[in-house]
């Protein structure tokens, strides 16, 4: 990137209309600030660290701080890792094409372990990276002195190129016009004062604009690199998979335009506005859910799993109106065997979106129903335990009551009381009595019941019952229609040869019995 002419007149009158990014949400206090007075800091408080940083590298201080929470809401998340393998409030990554913690570690002499894990390193890395960047544009020190001149600094800080690294940059310029109250861990408040800015983007002026959506009119088109999907699809497009980033909505973007990554989705949706950049597709299959990939559309949403705070009403809102649109245009039935995370993809060992997504909330706003139309009917059965929460909860404990295990009231929380019922079931059927609900338990609760002959033409509740048992055993979706039609037939078939059972796709008395066992 070319360094800024030095000498040029800066309007400092401008404000944030010069922004070509849509106004962020930030202006109001996150979700995690306290109204209560925050304590004193500690010796190696975030805002120490962001002090010293400043100073250490001349990177100013409050510059900082919107780089921190445009990145990661200023939250370490433990030392573990983001979706693009970037560590700590600073997000310092390293992958095949950013080494910027490598890169903070031989800057700072600190360990890349320290550098994942202590914030206050994480925050030294990340201002020494921000001021390599300004070193090379050449910036002096007059420029380094005024925050607008750091633009071309910050986007290069992103790693992406073009329009995603100036959405990227005008992310944090929006935070430092509008200011942040954030409150950290341990109760320390972190606060960046709103000012007028008027940025110096220099060439990424005119890269700040993306083309729009060729499928959702609303949204902007970014597209993923070609080796991240694949063109066409081999199944029809019947649900839609829920995601969340694990990382910023620049970051994402630019991720699933590296080719190393091998990952995708069609939508990715921003925390703080509402934005929608679409990358796939829809009559291509994006590379987010394995063995789903072929009959769904993914939607990711900006931020993390552990992170309440991402997950704001216009996020919720616009990702709702995308998925009703999608569920329309290709008729998806608006509910929850339909409408899934990704934690219930089948085949999946991921946790997102987690227990701080709000289905209830999400599926009023797009229409629909928050469980399967029966409340026991879903696209996958996600294992279960002591903590759990949701309509899958609610399903497990209406059929444990059924079978006349005492699992408490059927209010979707897996406490003490329905562990002890499910333990009890376990035991009943001669099932591993760890009192989780996993496949095994699932298979044996939902085909739990009488059991009729039932064979290709067989309609009903026992049908059902028979394609929900074995969308948990086989792991993949039977739809629970009470038709016994030749879909069914198959997955019958399937669960037969699998389970050492007579392969004759009616299910009678030996079917049944190891449905009911669990096999």
């Amino acid at each position: 990137m070319p360094r800024r002419p030095a000498g040029h007149t800066r309007g400092h009158a401008a404000v944030l209309a010069s922004l070509t990014v849509t106004a962020l949400v930030t202006t109001a206090t996150p979700a995690t600030a306290a109204p209560a007075p925050a304590p004193a800091p500690a010796a190696d408080s975030m805002n120490q660290g962001f002090e010293r940083a400043a100073g250490e590298f001349g990177v100013p201080r409050d510059l900082l701080a919107a780089v921190g929470y445009g990145e990661t809401h200023l939250n370490g998340h433990a030392g573990r890792p983001s979706q693009d393998n970037g560590y700590g409030v600073m997000h310092l990554v390293s992958n095949p094409s950013n080494h910027s913690l490598e890169k903070a570690a031989a800057l700072t002499g600190e360990s890349t372990a320290e550098l994942r894990e202590d914030t206050e390193a994480n925050i030294l890395g990340g201002a020494a990276v921000l001021r390599s960047h300004a070193d090379a544009l050449g910036m002096d020190g007059t420029e380094r002195a005024d925050i607008d001149a750091w633009y071309p600094a910050v986007a290069r800080y992103s790693e992406a190129e073009g329009a995603v690294a100036a959405l990227y940059a005008d992310t944090v310029y929006t935070l430092l016009a509008q200011g942040l109250r954030a409150t950290v861990a341990g109760g320390e408040r972190v606060t960046v004062t709103s000012r007028p800015v008027s940025p110096e983007k220099g060439p990424l002026a005119k890269a700040d604009v993306a083309a729009p959506s060729p499928d959702y009119p609303s949204a902007l088109w970014v597209p993923a690199n070609s080796a991240n999907f694949a063109v066409n699809r081999t199944a029809t497009v019947d649900k839609v998979v829920v995601h969340v980033t694990q990382g910023s909505y620049a970051g994402t973007i630019s991720w699933f335009q590296n080719a190393t990554s091998k990952v995708s989705s069609h939508y990715v949706v921003r925390s703080s506005d509402g934005q929608i950049t679409q990358m796939v597709r829809d009559k291509d299959t994006a590379y987010h859910a394995k063995s789903a990939n072929a009959s769904s559309l993914g939607i990711e949403h900006e931020g993390f799993v552990d992170d309440p705070t991402w997950f704001t009403d216009t996020m919720y809102r616009s990702s709702a109106a995308l998925t009703k649109y999608l569920c329309d245009r290709y008729g998806i039935p608006k509910d929850r065997s339909h409408i899934i995370g990704h934690s219930e993809a089948p085949g999946n060992d991921h946790t997102d979106p987690g227990a701080n997504w709000n289905w209830s909330y999400y599926m009023q706003l797009v229409g629909g129903s928050a469980s399967g139309a029966d409340g026991l009917s879903f696209g996958s059965y996600t294992t279960l335990k002591k903590g759990s929460t949701g309509p899958q909860v609610r399903a497990a404990q209406t059929l444990l009551d059924q079978q006349g295990y005492e699992a408490g009231a059927a209010d979707g929380i897996f406490g003490a009381t329905t562990e002890s019922a499910v333990r009890a079931f376990q035991t009943a059927r001669g099932l591993d009595a760890d009192g989780m609900v996993g496949p095994k338990t699932w298979t044996a609760l939902l085909s739990a019941g009488t059991t009729p002959a039932l064979a290709t033409g067989s309609s009903g509740e026992a049908v059902k019952r028979l394609q929900r048992a074995l969308t948990a055993a086989l792991g993949r979706t039977v739809t629970a229609d009470g038709a016994f039609g030749t879909l069914t037939d198959k997955a019958v078939r399937d669960y037969q040869s699998t389970r050492s059972l007579s392969v004759d796709g009616g299910v009678g008395p030996a079917t049944w019995g190891a449905l009911q066992s669990g096999r």
